[in-house]
């Protein structure tokens, strides 16, 4: 997977209609579904858009470590994001990408 989508681009606006919507993430090994939990605006930072936060819920199980991660969507396309373990996050694996 290339990256299709500029991150510089991206607004928290354009991730909220997909909010419970399901991801597919690359790893090296397998692809993993992923839940859009939240998207949370996190106040102005510089960046054209301001800054904002993703909250991804992943199957439970064991932890993919913080990378970047090739995150596909079909509106969207391919995103790829620095997504951080952060805990359980409903009935699975939490993992957050933050845009400053």
């Amino acid at each position: 997977m290339t990256s299709t989508v500029d991150l510089a681009k991206l607004h928290s606006d354009d991730f909220t209609p997909y909010q419970d919507a399901e991801f597919e993430m690359q790893t090296a090994e397998h692809a993993v579904t992923l839940k859009l939990a939240k998207v949370e605006f996190a106040g102005n930072s510089g960046r054209p858009g301001g800054a904002f936060s993703l909250l991804f819920a992943g199957p439970k199980g064991a932890w993919l470590p913080q990378a970047i991660y090739p995150v596909r969507h079909p509106a969207l396309g391919v995103i790829e994001i620095f997504l951080v373990p952060i805990g359980p996050l409903g009935d699975g694996n939490g993992y957050q990408a933050v845009f400053t």
